[in-house]
This record gives C-alpha cells, sequence and structure tokens, in this order.
C-alpha cells in the first residue's frame, strides 16, 4: 500500500467500509471537522480511504497487525 494516511488508520483488511469511514473521521484534527469550507477536501479524503481500502481488499493483502 502507498497511501501512508490509510496506513496510518491501521485497519485490518476485512474491516467493513463503516468501520473505514468511522477510522478517517477520528483521522482528522477537529477542527478540520468543524470549518464547512474544508467539506470538500474532507468529502475528498473519505472518498481516498475508501478507495485505498476496497483496493486492499481487492489484492488480499493481510492485515498490518
Amino acid at each position: 500500500m502507498t497511501d501512508t494516511a490509510y496506513q496510518r488508520l491501521g485497519l485490518p483488511a476485512t474491516a467493513s467500509p463503516y468501520t473505514v469511514l468511522r477510522a478517517a473521521v477520528r483521522a482528522l484534527h477537529p477542527d478540520t471537522r468543524a470549518v464547512r469550507g474544508f467539506r470538500t477536501a474532507r468529502k475528498r479524503f473519505y472518498q481516498q480511504m475508501l478507495c485505498a481500502h476496497a483496493a486492499r481488499q481487492a489484492a488480499g493483502d493481510q492485515p498490518n497487525g
């Protein structure tokens, strides 16, 4: 996996998309989550995390820990 932001979530490949989304939300600073102007960037970040997770599941990678 080349996406370091996804790797920092520390999720197993068997995690559900909802679990990935919740971990991505928790990974953001509270101030970042509160600014309305960052909504598009937040949505892009969440989508990138979900895509990275889907790619990992498709590749059949083993869990990190």
